[in-house]
This record gives C-alpha cells, sequence and structure tokens, in this order.
C-alpha cells in the first residue's frame, strides 16, 4: 500500500509539471502582450522595453518558466501585473466565496441525485422513471450560460426578492445585523447560481447512479437476496446500494477542483466574487501570475481528487487491493 501511494504521489508531481509547463507556453504563445497593457497610448518604445526588462519578459520562455516554479516552490506565486497584490492574496479573499457556492451546489446535488438514481433505477420505465430520464437529458444538454440568461431575464428580474448579481448587500454583515437577517440576504443572491450549476450536476449524477444501480440490481448475488426472502429495502439499501456507490465515488474526485477553481462561467455571468470570476478578469488582461495560478490551484486539486476517489474505492468496496 505505502509503495502505491509512493508511486501515485510521483505520477501527481510528473503531471503537475507538465501540466505548468504547457499553460505556461500556452500562455505566453497567445496573442496579447502584458506590457501594452500595463501602459498606455503615451508609452515610448523605451519605456516598454524598461518594463519588459522589470518583469523578465525580455529573457527566453524557458528563463521564465524557471523563475517562476522558483518562485511557487517557495510558496510565493508573484504579483498581479495588474494591480500589483500578491496573487496568493487576491486568490485567498475570493477562495471563501467560491467555497460556499460550490459546496451548497454539490451538497445539494448529492443529497438529491442519490435517491432520485436508486428510485428511478428500482422503478424501471414508470412514470417516475421517464420524468427523471427526461430532465437528465435535458439538464445535460442545456448550456449553462443560456440557462443561466434565462433565468435572469424570466425569474430574476422578475421577482424582487432574487437577486441577479454579487455576493451581498453592501453593509449586511454579522457586524451589522443578526444571522438570520444576513442568512436571508446571502440566499436572495444564491438562489439563481445555485439552481444552475445544481440542474446540469444533478442531472449528471442522477444518470450516473441510475445506471450504476441499474447494472448492480441486476446481478445473481442480489436476485439471491432476493430469493432467500429478504425485504426489497433491505436489498437495495444494504446489498445493492454500496457497490453502486463507485461511479459515484469518481465523480467525488473530479468535484473536487470545481470546489476549490469555482466555475468560472457561473461566477462571471453572476458577478458572484469567486476564483472563477477573477480568472476570466485575470485572462482578458493577460495577467500570467494569476492566470498561472488558476491553472496550477485546478491542476492540483484535479490530481488531489483522483487520488482521494482512489482511496475512498478501498472504503466502498473492500475488494479492491492496491499493490
Amino acid at each position: 500500500m505505502s509503495g502505491y501511494i509512493i508511486r501515485r504521489f510521483l505520477q501527481m508531481l510528473i503531471l503537475l509539471v507538465g501540466i505548468s509547463i504547457l499553460s505556461f507556453s500556452i500562455m505566453h504563445l497567445a496573442p496579447g502582450n502584458p506590457v501594452d497593457l500595463m501602459t498606455d497610448r503615451t508609452a515610448t518604445p523605451e519605456d516598454k522595453a524598461r518594463i519588459a526588462a522589470l518583469y523578465g519578459f525580455d529573457q527566453p520562455i524557458y528563463v521564465q518558466y524557471w523563475r517562476w516554479v522558483s518562485q511557487v516552490v517557495q510558496g510565493n506565486f508573484g504579483r498581479s501585473f495588474q494591480t500589483g497584490q500578491p496573487v496568493l492574496t487576491m486568490i485567498l479573499e475570493r477562495l471563501p466565496a467560491t467555497l460556499l457556492l460550490n459546496f451548497v451546489a454539490m451538497l445539494m446535488v448529492y443529497l438529491l441525485s442519490i435517491p432520485i438514481g436508486i428510485i428511478s433505477a428500482v422503478k424501471q420505465y414508470s412514470w417516475f422513471d421517464h420524468v427523471v430520464t427526461f430532465f437528465a437529458f435535458l439538464g445535460q444538454a442545456m448550456p449553462s450560460f443560456w440557462f443561466a440568461l434565462l433565468l435572469i431575464y424570466f425569474v430574476g428580474l422578475r421577482n424582487p426578492f432574487i437577486q441577479i448579481s454579487g455576493m451581498s448587500t453592501y453593509g449586511v454583515s454579522l457586524s451589522t445585523a443578526s444571522l438570520w437577517v444576513v442568512f436571508r440576504d446571502r440566499i436572495r443572491y444564491m438562489i439563481l447560481p445555485l439552481a444552475v450549476l445544481g440542474f446540469g450536476s444533478l442531472a449528471s449524477v442522477t444518470r450516473y447512479m441510475r445506471a450504476s444501480m441499474l447494472e448492480v440490481v441486476n446481478q445473481d448475488y442480489i436476485r439471491t437476496a432476493r430469493a432467500k426472502g429478504l425485504a426489497e429495502r433491505k436489498v437495495v439499501l444494504k446489498h445493492a446500494f454500496r457497490n453502486a456507490l463507485l461511479p459515484i465515488v469518481t465523480l467525488i474526485g473530479f468535484e473536487l477542483p470545481i470546489l476549490f477553481s469555482g466555475s468560472v462561467v457561473i461566477e462571471t455571468i453572476f458577478s458572484w466574487p469567486g476564483i472563477g470570476l477573477l480568472a476570466w478578469r485575470a485572462v482578458l488582461q493577460r495577467d500570467y501570475q494569476v492566470v498561472m495560478a488558476f491553472n496550477l490551484l485546478g491542476a492540483t486539486m484535479m490530481v488531489i481528487g483522483v487520488f482521494i476517489a482512489d482511496m475512498l474505492y478501498l472504503v466502498v468496496d473492500p475488494r479492491i487491493k492496491y499493490d
């Protein structure tokens, strides 16, 4: 087991290095120059050359990459070209907003999708199964940005209680209002983003849960359990459910990077002040330091999520062994 963990950590390290090289190269090969964005029209070529030398843009790309990696290893992601703030500080300031939105959405999705998927599989071809299947396909086929715009127009603009942008009302915090007032205020801003995030994910996880349950309930050991006279509820929840969880565990591993890095599209549309909105603005401004930190964070959470999913397999199915 220890040998497997060591091998996985080495693989994760190599993968992160490869992703960082690829991301760094793509960012520097993309059209646009951060020096032009950092200067105005009155800047002379000498001024631009001096700024390029100050930030190291005049160096070969491999030199720039090595200098960036050397700083990252020390926990220094550099400073934003636009604001001058430390990149790590900017990310940590917006991390709570992203965690709040995505954690609530993920909790809501799994609490609803797992029982819905189980009932849909057990009652296959019933009216409930047909309704679930329809909305599952609809949720996966519908683009999230289009669904968000529909909700803004038909729900947000017609309901004064629901807010369509931002995270909270200015001045409403625990230091100025009661817990109930703050909670009610945050809910007003979270309804639409949660609806968009939850609908697509709910459809996906429900389909996986239904398909996994259908595969398990047709196994021989399930038929044997039924033949022994066990109650259907016990057969489904005790014998079938645990083995059907393996695909869901995999999905949870892939949800981890989303939980930390946020949803760029949703946060941008609803002006949710999270990491996703920060990354989108950084891309538009060619703020390489912020974009690279965002990419590295997402890649790190992805490999960690896959590793956690592998470890959870041992909990869900003790028959799995890693050598």
